[in-house]
């Protein structure tokens, strides 16, 4: 039994993390502006240093999020982008404590679970 778990998470391991990766170019495909233009765009709004970028679907829209951090400020700011007409959807500030629990999130939700 031990065996036929070991296989078949060996299997479903590399599968899932292909179908993260065939995600992320269909997301590519959907956008009908680049990272490049919309990282602009978020840097217009929030001058900085871009510390993260991604493009997700985020309550239905497929967005561009970036977290700019700027000297002197705590945290970042969070600028998301509208990946189909480049406009800004939102933009907020989140302090370390809130970012941290931000990437705690997204890790636990990006690793399989153990059972």
């Amino acid at each position: 039994m031990k065996r036929l778990l070991v296989v078949l998470f060996a299997i479903l391991i590399p599968v899932s993390a292909l179908a993260v990766a065939e995600t992320q170019a269909q997301l590519r495909k959907e956008a009908k502006i680049s990272m490049k233009k919309a990282r602009s765009i978020a840097l217009k709004k929030a001058p900085g240093k871009i510390s993260s970028a991604e493009l997700e679907r985020e309550n239905g829209k497929l967005i561009y999020s970036f977290d700019i951090k700027k000297s002197g400020q705590t945290g970042v700011t969070e600028v998301a982008v509208d990946a189909i007409s480049g406009e800004i959807v939102d933009v907020h500030h989140e302090t370390p404590a809130k970012e941290a629990t931000e990437k705690k999130q997204e890790a636990k939700e990006k690793s399989p679970t153990k059972h």
